[in-house]
């Protein structure tokens, strides 16, 4: 049997009380955006580019490779956004982490998306955090070492909208 790798977390949920834990969080910037606006079946397809990013926190800490990927967003008729994003991470010690995130962003208001687009990509009035639901669940690929335990678990984001990109909290449901 093999070794289990070195886990940097401690605890565990329940049936019924899950516990979560701060594991980092990413600051991601977006370079330029590309979309298929109207397909057939009634939904829009958007990609923006990853052009730099920061990883911060307890238990990973790191850059966004620039270039190393992109979200591709599905705009749908119901006024969600369903995200599909995939990018690489190198963590301080060098080691390379795929991350494939998924998740939505939808607005509170019916015209929340609208104007979130509006300050995206026409300068128009910021819109507040509260006023929008931001989640993602990633999922990690690496080499054996320090960092497979990004492997091991669930993890679950809590997103912020900026104008040049998004700012996600991840915590390990343990």
């Amino acid at each position: 049997m093999a070794d289990l790798p070195n886990i940097p977390l401690e605890g565990s949920s329940g049936p019924e009380s899950p516990k979560l834990e701060f594991v980092f969080e990413i600051e991601i910037n977006f370079a330029r955006y590309d979309s298929i606006p109207d397909m057939p079946s009634g939904a829009g397809r958007g990609f923006v580019y990853i052009d730099s990013g920061v990883v911060k926190g307890p238990k990973l800490n790191g850059i966004v490779l620039p270039g190393s990927g992109g979200d591709w967003a599905q705009f749908r008729p119901d006024d969600v956004l369903a995200s599909d994003a995939r990018y690489m991470i190198e963590a301080e010690d060098g080691t390379k982490i795929l991350m494939h995130n998924r998740g939505f962003l939808w607005g509170r208001e019916p015209d929340t998306l609208k104007r979130m687009q509006d300050w995206m990509f026409r300068d128009g009035p910021e819109v507040s955090f509260e006023e929008f639901y931001l989640r993602s669940s990633p999922m990690f690929e690496t080499e054996k070492g320090p960092h497979e335990w990004l492997m091991r678990h669930v993890f679950v984001g809590i997103g912020r909208r900026r104008k040049d990109g998004n700012t996600i909290r991840y915590y390990a449901l343990l």
